[in-house]
């Protein structure tokens, strides 16, 4: 069972290098750097060079707002500064975003993403070989890579490919064309894994390696797991108001929440959002368990559904001992499950 985590979204530069240390010793094998508020490779790249066992994975890198040439030329390098450990994801972001925060066109986003994907593949090669770049897709076409612009070969593999996504066609074009893919938190809830994002990951006859960001709530001990609901609620509200985010929801028997936490959303009234998600639905959305139960609470929901699992670090380092021991307790709960 693979352990990732995220590094936090708004991680100043300056202290990159002492969380992800953090991240490293806790046990951790991969690092997951966003794309909200700082560019994800200039983190990436400081994750990899203070660290030496971790995986560096964007989740993800928006790539509507980026030529395929230069997300390749960045993840080239950094597979090569890091040894082979940078993994690079690759996700659409919304309409509103690209369109209005990004300034780049919309047209088809499950399109132009495979024609992505295969265009950084096909510039990758190029650069490994040095031969010829000619690659004509629906939406990118790349015919021109003179000597002086490629950075040359590697002698490490090509950084894998990763996506994310929510909805069935996404999914479906993770499984045709990713090396990973990262479900939303708000698609990881097992019963959403089993019925809604593994059998479109699976459609074509391939699986992906599959990692789930569950919200799991844990802690020492029961007032611990408490003390962190409210911002865990808050969280959650504000995702499910999102109408692409609310498949959980449905699946769960749940959708009149999604609906109503939408039409508060479009009033603008964000402060009562978190209200709607009563003690019982948070009960239904999040595992709530302490270090001691969370490895065969995870082994049991999880192991036959993933090959991964994102947790957070705790939000007390005194707890970082017990935590790490916790990490290994899941390693094997999950290798020795059926």
């Amino acid at each position: 069972m693979e352990l990732v985590t995220s590094l936090p979204a708004d991680t100043p530069l300056r202290q990159v290098a002492q969380h992800v240390e953090r991240i490293e010793n806790l046990g951790f094998d991969t690092v997951h750097i966003s794309e909200t508020i700082r560019d994800p490779f200039a983190v990436a790249a400081l994750a990899v060079e203070h660290s030496s066992t971790l995986t560096v994975r964007t989740s993800m890198v928006v790539a509507f707002a980026r030529s395929p040439m230069v997300t390749a030329l960045a993840a080239w390098d950094l597979a090569g500064f890091s040894g082979g450990r940078f993994q690079l994801g690759l996700a659409t972001q919304v309409r509103g975003n690209i369109v209005g925060r990004y300034s780049m066109p919309w047209t088809n986003p499950v399109a132009q993403l495979r024609d992505y994907v295969s265009a950084v593949r096909e510039i990758f090669q190029a650069f490994q070989t040095g031969g010829e770049l000619d690659y004509a897709g629906s939406h990118y076409t790349f015919n021109r890579l003179q000597p002086y612009f490629n950075p040359g070969p590697l002698d490490v593999p090509a950084p894998e490919i990763w996506t994310g996504g929510v909805n069935s066609r996404m999914c479906s074009l993770a499984g045709a064309v990713a090396d990973g893919f990262v479900a939303h938190p708000t698609s990881s809830h097992p019963k959403v894994l089993a019925e809604r994002i593994i059998p479109s990951l699976t459609a074509g006859g391939r699986k992906p390696r599959l990692i789930a960001v569950p919200k799991t709530i844990t802690g020492k001990d029961r007032a611990a797991i408490l003390a962190r609901r409210e911002a865990v609620r808050s969280e959650l509200a504000f995702l499910y108001s999102t109408p692409a985010y609310r498949t959980a929801l449905e699946v769960l028997g749940l959708a009149g929440i999604g609906e109503k936490l939408t039409a508060m959303a479009r009033t603008g009234d964000w402060a009562r959002l978190p209200a709607v998600l009563t003690d019982d639905v948070l009960d239904i959305l999040v595992t709530q368990c302490t270090y001691a139960e969370l490895p065969g609470v995870l082994s049991s929901k999880y192991a036959s559904l993933c090959d991964g699992i994102a947790l957070a670090v705790p939000a007390d380092p005194a707890d970082d001992r017990a935590f790490a021991a916790m990490c290994e307790e899941i390693r094997a709960a999950a290798a020795s499950a059926p």
